[in-house]
């Protein structure tokens, strides 16, 4: 059992490099959090943790009776549901704690009391949960034949076979109770080493001309139109990065030695088997998407920024010129009505349903938007679970980007939503499935913003939003390259700072291409992706997903009237089919090659346009 859902490993964490533009001094909406707790010291949450722990002891109480029973079909039925009901209830009531604790801290990263809060919150939740071990190990226990005698005794448990069949996946890798139980209690002090990697971060300060700047607006700087400030941004946050180097590296180090450890215990064959299983994810599918890709490199990251670097008259791009405006030019500013009219107008445009869901999140207070001190960098929206509602959490500029970072997350909502009614475990979605109504998201509202802007906005409009397709699945891939030579490289010893940077730079090169110099500092950029300690080989569903909702939007091309109906159907599932199955009624077969190639040609149409207009 998870003892809550970890903010940085949902699947709402935006790809984007930056947050563009500067606050408007419009009202910007901030959460409250009182559907949850009122504050550290209310006293429900001790009760809820209380609640959880009486559940959990009523599923200890089963202890052995799965394996005694499996004999009788109808016994063993009765004993899952009866823990299933348990298992729930004290997942619901965890989740529920963690989630504030996480929630209530991302807005105070500056706050030592908050940070201890959420990390005695942890602790507590892994104890209470670590009791609970015994329940999926025994069922894993049970043969297949034991499992489906068990379903078909009790029509009623068929509701339960989605997770059982994701609880048995880790079958093979699973340890005795007692090693599982050290793993388990091992995680608060695992965890503390992507605190201190957070904490690093939100110290950090970036000397740029006078001013000195947090993370958040130093990357903020990276995409200023004067390329000035963006040389000045950029060598800055590398001396910032370089500063910070031994530690981030130590956290990283540290991180992945503790996955060795694990993955070597539980006998994975590589780094990012662990993973595949959590997505519940064929490999197979993954090494075609990241074939396809990397074969694509030359004819997406490779043209497209020699175009851009002809269009900004120089011969080769500076790396802080990647995301650059293609001209001088203050850019285009949306007020928060403006991008919430925005969402919703494109929302309806697909699905009333989808509609409905945005506006609700819009109407209630559970969107945090204002920028401010102490507040982390990034976008998610969290679930909670699923007797709760989403939160929606991001820096809002005012920016395009920023209108579309809201419409990923609101995605991410509306499908938390959707899902909710399968129950928390159930709503649970693969990571692979899960970026598919925000980034889906993210291209109704581009469609809406391409069409009325004026001939001279569309070649900005789709230099940015080739630039975000490059960032989601050409950077993506190349982080997840970076991670799998990282921890092949931390195999054989510790690596330095400097060895860490020359592997950044062997891949990125790798995947930017010749149009872009990797200027003196840009060995330092790995220190600040977050994704690497939080969750490793997390970054390949950004590209998994991009490039599904690509086929989808072409699905919904060829029949918009068709098409809506089986798109709320996949996001009500939630966690209740496989990618395979979700995509199948669309007529889509990931396992195939060519199903990605499909979507690496969709954004080369996109580099096609823009260079029929520049």
């Amino acid at each position: 059992m998870r003892a809550m859902i970890s903010l940085d490993s949902q699947p709402a964490l935006s790809p984007d490099d930056s947050q563009a533009g500067q606050p408007r001094s419009d009202a910007l909406p901030i959460w409250s959090l009182e559907d949850l707790y009122l504050g550290r010291d209310d006293p429900k949450i001790d009760q809820d943790l209380e609640a959880a722990a009486l559940a959990n002891q009523a599923l200890v109480a089963l202890k052995g009776a799965f394996i005694a029973g499996r004999a009788n079909p109808q016994r063993l039925a009765l004993l899952i549901q009866s823990g299933m009901r348990h298992y729930e209830e004290a997942t619901d009531k965890l989740w529920a704690v963690g989630a504030y604790a996480g929630l209530a801290a991302s807005t105070a990263r500056d706050d030592p009391e908050w940070a201890r809060f959420e990390a005695d919150i942890r602790s507590r939740s892994l104890a209470i949960s670590a009791e609970s071990l015994f329940y999926t190990l025994e069922l894993n226990q049970l043969e297949e034949w034991e499992i489906e005698s068990a379903l078909r005794a009790d029509p009623a448990l068929e509701r339960w076979r989605p997770w059982l069949r994701r609880v048995r996946l880790s079958r093979p890798f699973e340890l005795s109770p007692e090693l599982e139980r050290l793993f388990v209690d091992r995680a608060p002090g695992i965890a503390n080493w992507t605190r201190l990697f957070d904490e690093t971060l939100t110290r950090l300060r970036a000397q740029i001309g006078e001013d000195s700047l947090p993370l958040p607006e130093a990357l903020n700087r990276l995409s200023d139109p004067d390329p000035e400030q963006r040389r000045l941004a950029a060598n800055g946050l590398a001396s910032a990065l370089e500063a910070n180097g031994s530690i981030l590296a130590l956290c990283l180090n540290t991180i992945a030695l503790e996955k060795q450890v694990e993955d070597r215990w539980r006998g994975h064959a590589f780094a990012a088997e662990a993973r595949h299983l959590a997505n519940d994810v064929d490999p197979a599918a993954i090494a075609a998407l990241e074939a396809a890709v990397v074969e694509a490199y030359p004819r997406l990251a490779h043209r497209y920024y020699a175009l851009k670097a002809k269009v900004m008259g120089q011969e080769t791009l500076n790396h802080w010129d990647r995301n650059a405006p293609l001209d001088q030019a203050a850019p285009r500013r949306y007020d928060w009505d403006q991008a919430k009219a925005m969402v919703l107008e494109a929302f309806g445009d697909l699905s009333p349903a989808l509609a409905n869901g945005a506006r609700q999140v819009f109407e209630r207070p559970w969107i945090d938007a204002a920028p401010r001190p102490g507040k982390a960098s990034g976008a998610y929206s969290h679930p909670v679970t699923a007797r709760h509602h989403p939160y929606v959490f991001m820096n809002y500029m005012g920016e395009r980007r920023d209108v579309l970072t809201l419409a990923h997350e609101l995605g991410h909502a509306v499908h938390q939503t959707l899902a909710a009614h399968n129950g928390s475990l159930l709503a649970d979605t693969p990571l692979t499935l899960a970026e598919t109504a925000s980034i889906f998201g993210e291209g109704l509202v581009f469609d809406r913003l391409l069409a009325s802007a004026s001939a001279e906005e569309k070649r900005g409009l789709l230099a940015g939003k080739i630039e975000d397709g490059l960032n989601t699945v050409v950077r993506q891939i190349a982080f997840h390259r970076f991670e799998t030579r990282f921890h092949e490289a931390r195999l054989k010893g510790e690596l330095s700072p400097a060895q860490i940077g020359t592997l950044w730079l062997e891949v990125m090169g790798e995947s930017l291409g010749p149009a872009v110099t990797l200027n003196e500092g840009y060995e330092h950029y790995w220190a600040y992706v977050s994704h690497f300690a939080h969750a490793p080989f997390y970054v390949y569903a950004y590209a998994f997903g991009d490039l599904l909702v690509g086929a989808l939007m072409q699905k919904r091309r060829e029949d918009p009237q068709g098409f809506a109906p089986l798109y709320e159907a996949l996001l009500a599932a939630g966690g209740t089919v496989t990618y395979i199955e979700a995509l199948k009624p669309f007529g889509l077969d990931p396992h195939d090659k060519a199903f990605w190639q499909q979507g690496c040609a969709r954004l080369e149409g996109l580099i096609d346009a823009f260079e029929a207009l520049v």
